[in-house]
């Protein structure tokens, strides 16, 4: 009886340490936000499996902050890369008071956004939208971890006028914020370089008919064509010039068409092969922990892998990274240790310039070869 007395009791005390332990666990949410409809839906599903993939894994380090120990939770939203839609996502995001946000995509939907996380105090990472003007308001809540436009389209330029030894060059821009300024910065660098600028041509982002556009550009008889935009229209594009007899014509783009996406858009155009593109850090081959990385993520995501999951994936953990060094999930308490990161990253040691950009950004320029994304550099 006495040791039946005892049992139950010791039952009893474990079921009440049960219940302390599970009040003590603190869920905490990450946002994010990406266009995961539409046509650049795969970039947004892509960016989002960077932060799962984080989030289960911090899940499974048993991460104490403030006494607590911590569930992280991701609150997933849809900007369908457009910007009202994006300040509505941001300020649901602020009003459900998750800790950080990791996103969006696009400069056209970051931009807007980060006032909001301004206003509400709440720290965003982005590792795509690359419009320089991003990090111009000055926002302590503001933070980009790969190269912006500044870099992607000198470099492109660079490589034009220096390698290719080109003269003459159209540049076509889709007037996104993102579009619109890469290709500004490719055209001065072209000409400060002693390129032509022989056409210039303006397109949507929701266009696929690009005739008019490169029949005008063909009569001025360019060594390439920049486009600022991304790959739903560059797919497309690539078909219309081999249609036109563009063959010979390097292609330019940023990010935006730097994926394996549009060699599939391109449906076997043979322009696919003059194209050279330009995204912001190292090859995955040249990332710190890339390859490895890259074999996790496909495991786990078959076939989905486009460009930037391994920055949405080092920006939650760059997220969490400050949280543990403030001992605290609080945005007000944690933000001001972001800009203080030193953070050795699946893509690169991220620190910041004082405006919340990456110090030190690497580019990486791509080919296609046998329709497979190959670096350059």
């Amino acid at each position: 009886m006495q040791m039946k007395l005892k049992l139950t009791v010791a039952a009893a005390i474990a079921a009440v340490a049960g219940m302390a332990s599970a009040q003590d666990v603190q869920v905490v949410k990450i946002g994010h936000v990406g266009p995961v409809s539409g046509a650049q839906a795969h970039y947004g599903k892509d960016n989002e499996n960077g932060v799962r993939m984080a989030i289960e894994e911090l899940n499974t380090q048993n991460i104490v902050i403030g006494g607590k120990k911590i569930k992280f939770e991701i609150q997933a939203e849809d900007d369908a890369a457009d910007p009202k839609q994006g300040t509505a996502a941001a300020q649901k995001l602020c009003d459900a008071k998750v800790a950080g946000v990791v996103g969006h995509l696009n400069s056209g939907t970051t931009i807007p956004a980060s006032k909001v996380y301004n206003d509400c105090g709440i720290p965003h990472v982005t590792g795509a939208a690359t419009n320089p003007n991003l990090t111009k308001p000055g926002y302590k809540t503001t933070y980009r971890i790969i190269a912006n436009d500044n870099a992607l389209g000198a470099g492109l330029a660079f490589y034009a006028a220096d390698a290719l030894k080109l003269k003459k060059v159209a540049i076509i821009d889709d007037r996104t914020a993102y579009g619109q300024g890469v290709a500004d910065v490719f055209k001065k660098t072209a000409i400060a370089k002693g390129m032509t600028v022989v056409d210039e041509q303006f397109t949507t982002d929701k266009a696929t008919d690009f005739m008019a556009i490169l029949t005008s550009i063909k009569s001025k008889s360019p060594d390439a064509i920049f486009y600022g935009g991304m790959d739903p229209q560059a797919g497309p594009m690539l078909r219309q010039m081999e249609q036109l007899g563009l063959s010979n014509v390097k292609y330019f783009g940023g990010d935006g068409i730097c994926t394996s996406e549009v060699a599939k858009l391109a449906a076997g155009a043979k322009t696919l092969e003059n194209v050279v593109c330009a995204e912001g850090g190292a090859s995955l081959a040249k990332m710190p922990g890339g390859t490895a990385w890259k074999a996790k993520y496909d495991a786990k995501y078959p076939g989905q892998f486009q460009v930037y999951s391994p920055y949405t994936y080092d920006a939650t953990y760059l997220l969490v990274d400050a949280m543990k060094r403030a001992n605290s999930v609080d945005p007000k308490v944690y933000t001001p240790e972001l800009i203080k990161s030193n953070f050795k990253g699946v893509t690169t040691t991220i620190q910041f310039e004082p405006n919340g950009e990456l110090k030190n950004p690497a580019i990486t320029l791509y080919v296609y070869k046998d329709g497979k994304k190959t670096a350059l550099n």
